[in-house]
């Protein structure tokens, strides 16, 4: 394979059948940012045609080739391309860490497929996790002003009283207030802690978990020098007056911190990978295959991933130790 130019982010296209060959193209075409698309090089530029976009691609703009299983029907998923998909997210992976991109940014892959395939794959989070060694990472979704971390994420809502465990949380607030500190540049996070239960237990009355489990992380956390404040209600902590005050939040499960954020910010939004040893971020919605090959999905939130991955990765002058630097 052809090394990448220094300075690039790879941008990865996705499913192929769905609408991230589309966003990719025109969020690339879209900002001067040197990147390199990596998918099927006929594939991408058939999707660039369709689109009106010229092509070869301006200078800012390279292929890296990863050759399709069979040709994509647009809408219409298939299993024999599930490994050109996890191919491309390889090769993203293995270029960023051999520091031949700067950061990765991601278009929507489509789960249930993949597992169609054969292949065991819960999302980009989990893979990028066990491709990279990294027993912990976090999810965390920016936007809109709002930052919204997760303790648990692609699970059934029954099993996640068990999976919100006081060790959990707590990895996640050290992840969650480091890449605060290091990748946003945050002198000193303030995080806010959701509870659990509605209302946060009411003192024990709706649940136990914010008493026995979450508060006691809070505290040893605090003692550990992060700012976390909580359990707070989740119902509540979304509001303007609420939010402002905290650098990001920590949800308990996925659809408790991504429900409210999606409403905020959605079309807009950036999936930020922490606690990887490279810098990841992705569109914040899925592979919309009822909008594939129209030409009408929205590509904001790929542009913006892509800014925030260039942004993200750019080499520091110094790295700044707790305590200091901006926010």
């Amino acid at each position: 394979m052809t090394p990448a130019a220094p300075g690039r982010v790879a941008l990865t296209t996705g499913e192929p059948a769905g609408v991230g060959p589309e966003v990719a193209l025109r969020a690339a075409f879209g900002m001067d940012i040197a990147c390199e698309l990596v998918g099927d090089r006929a594939m991408l530029q058939e999707s660039a045609g369709r689109l009106g976009l010229p092509w070869p691609p301006p200078r800012h703009i390279d292929i890296a080739h990863e050759p399709l299983a069979v040709a994509p029907v647009m809408g219409r998923t298939d299993p024999r391309n599930a490994g050109y998909v996890l191919r491309v997210l390889d090769r993203a992976i293995q270029g960023c860490e051999a520091g031949e991109y700067l950061a990765m940014a991601t278009a929507p892959v489509h789960k249930a497929v993949i597992n169609e395939a054969g292949i065991e794959f819960t999302g980009h989070t989990e893979y990028l996790a066990r491709s990279c060694a990294r027993e912990d990472v976090l999810m965390l979704l920016t936007g809109a002003g709002l930052r919204v971390a997760l303790v648990t994420v692609h699970i059934a809502l029954a099993r996640v009283p068990a999976a919100v465990t006081g060790e959990r949380i707590g990895r996640c607030l050290d992840i969650l207030d480091e890449g605060l500190r290091t990748q946003f540049r945050i002198r000193r996070p303030r995080i806010g802690v959701l509870g659990l239960n509605p209302h946060a237990g009411e003192g024990g009355h709706m649940g136990r978990e914010e008493i026995d489990v979450i508060a006691p992380a809070i505290a040893a956390a605090k003692a550990r020098g992060i700012e976390a404040i909580g359990p707070i209600p989740a119902d509540t902590a979304f509001t303007e007056h609420s939010s402002e005050g905290f650098d990001a939040i920590l949800a308990m499960y996925h659809d408790q911190g991504l429900a409210p954020f999606k409403r905020a910010s959605f079309g807009k939004g950036v999936n930020v990978t922490l606690g990887l040893p490279i810098v990841r971020t992705s569109a914040d919605h899925g592979t919309a295959l009822d909008l594939a090959g129209t030409g009408n999905a929205d590509p904001g939130s790929m542009r913006e991933a892509l800014r925030m991955a260039a942004e993200l990765g750019a080499p520091r002058t110094s790295h700044l130790p707790p305590g200091e630097g901006q926010g």
